[in-house]
């Protein structure tokens, strides 16, 4: 009697998958850590890990195989008809969806924002060389330095953007669908989702299935409050970030405004107001006013008061200002 796999069989078959996964790309690692060396091991372990995981789906389930996991489930992949099992082409998408799309969307967002960064900074500060990370040894590297070079100033500020949306994004998508799963309890992953394949368990006990599936439920609903909350939380925090870089940008503007309207008030402080011309050889009067030397002393000649007060006073009590700058 076949009936469709429950919950608690899909995330055992995918964590019992996962542990053989990972025993085969940490044997893959220390075979070429042994045989190369730990600096090419470190610069190629994620394309080993990666071809690790294709080589176990393709010994397994494009090869018309049970993976490990869903034999010690006892499962079997159907297609959207629950009748047959999926067709070649559809096992190798899921295999392409599963492994190599998030490695290439990975590196591309990697390196997308690297050249984004290097632009940026080559920008400010022109003079300083390019830095020497990331050697360029990858035909995708290469092609989005050139297109990253093509882009105007605006277009890689939306780039940026765009990234940075994108990696913030691909985590919630992840959870959100995880949290629907558990709602649903049809699918584990993403990629089979989106290719349709579903499972098909064969003998057992049903009832223990569907006395789980309710607790499932009941995660997936908490699961999907969290999210909701978490994203709740970012766009605040998004939104703090923005209204303080604007506040920053007002406040950097009328610092700006502030400090030419003090050097323009200097300006206008350092003419002298009998020649109206920039000030020289500053001298203050008893009072506290300052003029220029000769103008002051031949003020002084004719009249014995501050040109600006009237306030009386002797010439001899001008006070000549040495290294006086306004």
């Amino acid at each position: 009697m076949a009936a469709a796999a429950g919950p608690a069989r899909l995330v055992r078959c995918g964590q019992k998958d996962e542990l053989y996964r990972a025993g085969l790309r940490s044997g893959a690692g220390t075979a070429l850590r042994g045989l190369a060396g730990a600096r090419p091991w470190l610069e190629w372990r994620r394309e080993l890990e990666l071809l690790s995981d294709v080589a176990y789906f393709v010994l397994t389930t494009l090869s018309g195989y049970q993976t490990l996991g869903e034999e010690y489930v006892n499962i079997i992949q159907v297609d959207p008809s629950k009748k047959k099992v999926p067709s070649f082409l559809r096992r190798a998408l899921f295999i392409s969806l599963h492994t190599v799309v998030p490695y290439c969307l990975e590196k591309a967002l990697l390196h997308l924002e690297h050249e984004l960064q290097m632009e940026a900074e080559e920008s400010r500060t022109p003079e300083n060389p390019p830095a020497l990370g990331f050697p360029s040894r990858s035909l995708i590297r290469s092609w989005i330095r050139k297109q990253v070079g093509e882009l105007t100033e605006q277009q890689k500020k939306t780039a940026a953007q765009v990234v940075y949306v994108l990696k913030q994004s691909i985590p919630l998508l992840h959870r959100l669908h995880l949290a629907v799963f558990y709602i649903q309890g049809t699918f584990y992953h993403l990629s089979k989702r989106i290719t349709g394949i579903s499972y098909l368990h064969f003998g057992g006990l049903q009832g223990e299935d569907q006395s789980i599936r309710s607790s499932y439920k009941f995660l997936g609903i908490i699961s999907l409050f969290h999210l909701l909350l978490t994203i709740g939380v970012q766009m605040y925090s998004f939104k703090q970030k923005q209204r303080a870089r604007q506040e920053w940008r007002l406040h950097r503007n009328l610092a700006h405004q502030k400090s030419r309207s003090k050097e323009a008030a200097a300006g206008r402080q350092s003419r002298c107001t009998l020649c109206l011309e920039e000030r020289r050889h500053s001298t203050a009067t008893p009072c506290g006013h300052l003029f220029c030397w000769e103008c002051i002393t031949a003020w002084c000649n004719t009249r014995a008061e501050c040109p600006l007060c009237r306030e009386k006073f002797h010439p001899q009590k001008l006070i000549y200002l040495r290294h006086y700058q306004m």
